[in-house]
This record gives structure tokens, sequence and C-alpha cells, in this order.
């Protein structure tokens, strides 16, 4: 079992940055793939970032890569998302989810645990 807790979302304005972070409790949290969706008001979840369990390379979607960066901390047992230059169209929930020694995935399906989300909103 792992329970999930994100933080760092808030209000900031178009250009700005903010680094999300998602601290998780429970046993054997660098066993977990861990991913970074997002959904806004009216629309389905949609993958942000992921990052493996072990070796291999993050994965960024489109709409994000080269403006954030997905990164863990076994340690702390935390994943963060540093992400810049934010837009008006990056306003949404933000949640992160976690998968049993998984690679980077973008499915929200391969994911077995969630956070509650933290609420980023990019003013233009």
């Amino acid at each position: 079992q792992v329970q999930l807790v994100e933080s760092g979302g808030g209000l900031v304005q178009a250009g700005g940055s903010l680094r999300l972070s998602c601290a998780a409790s429970g046993r054997a949290f660098s066993n977990y793939g861990m991913g970074w969706f997002r959904q806004a008001p009216g629309k389905e979840r949609e993958f942000v970032a992921s990052i493996p369990w072990s070796v291999g390379n993050t994965r960024y979607a489109d709409s994000v890569k080269g403006r954030s960066t997905m990164f863990r901390d076994n340690a702390k047992n935390t994943v963060y998302l540093q992400m810049n230059s934010l837009k008006p169209e990056d306003t949404a929930v933000y949640y992160c989810g976690a998968a049993w020694r998984k690679g980077a995935s973008a499915r929200s399906s391969d994911y077995t645990y969630w956070g509650q989300g933290t609420q980023v909103t990019v003013s233009s």
C-alpha cells in the first residue's frame, strides 16, 4: 500500500515556474514507477510525465517537453515535477500515480495508487 500526497500547486502568471512534489508513504518506494497526470475542467485526465522505477529514461508529453523536468529522490520518497515557462493551458489539477515496477508509462491504467491532486492555475 502506498499513500501519495501532492503539493506545490498554486496561482502563477504565464511564463512563471512551479515545482510540484509528490510524497509517498509506505514501503519500497524505489520499486514504483511514478507518473504525473493532469485534468482540466471538462477534459479527461492526460499524461504529463513519468519516471521508471529502475533504469530508463524519463518520459514527457509533447505539450510539456522542454519546459518540464521530472525527477525522484528515493531517499526522501518523493518525486518532483519542475515546470517552467508555464502557459494558461497548463491550468489543471495535477495528480501523481505509482505503478509497481513499471517503466515510464503514459497509461493511467498502469498506475495503482493516486494522490488527491494539487491545483495549478496559470493566469494570462
